[in-house]
């Protein structure tokens, strides 16, 4: 389920007045804890973190001339999604994570290959997620990306 919008207000008054409250927040955890350099916009009918063009300029190799993206998060029809590409290629990371997760969460860990699905808005580990959005650096991505994905 894709949100066409226009602005990061504009995605959040169109999702289930039920979740914009967690939304904002989860937003604001990402927003406030990703380091440096990462920018934030739209694409694919979600809300996104990338490298700009003007510090990575050949982009993403699957849409040239796009930003490189690194993280999203979108409502879907039964859940709210995290999606970090950093875990997906850093199989270290992926395990730091799956090993903290029910330190944070009473519920079990529902994942996708970058995709973390928590359908119980009053149970996302948004401390646990600003640890994560932490522990990459732009340059890091930039090269964990050329290492498993550019070819």
């Amino acid at each position: 389920m894709q949100i066409q919008s226009v602005s990061i207000e504009d995605y959040i008054s169109k999702i289930p007045e039920e979740r914009q409250e967690i939304f904002r927040k989860l937003f604001d955890t990402i927003n406030n804890n990703l380091p440096k350099g990462f920018s934030q916009g739209s694409s694919y009918g979600m809300i996104g973190w990338g490298v700009p063009l003007e510090t990575y300029p050949a982009g993403y190799h699957c849409a040239p001339g796009t930003p490189l993206p690194f993280l999203s998060i979108a409502s879907q029809k039964n859940f709210i999604a995290f999606y970090h590409m950093g875990m997906y290629a850093k199989p270290e990371l992926l395990d730091w994570f799956v090993e903290e997760f029910p330190k944070y969460s009473k519920r079990k860990l529902d994942m996708g290959k970058s995709c973390v699905r928590f359908k119980k808005m009053d149970d996302i580990p948004l401390e646990l997620l600003a640890e994560v959005c932490k522990k990459m650096t732009v340059q890091d991505w930039i090269n964990c990306y050329e290492e498993n994905f550019k070819k």
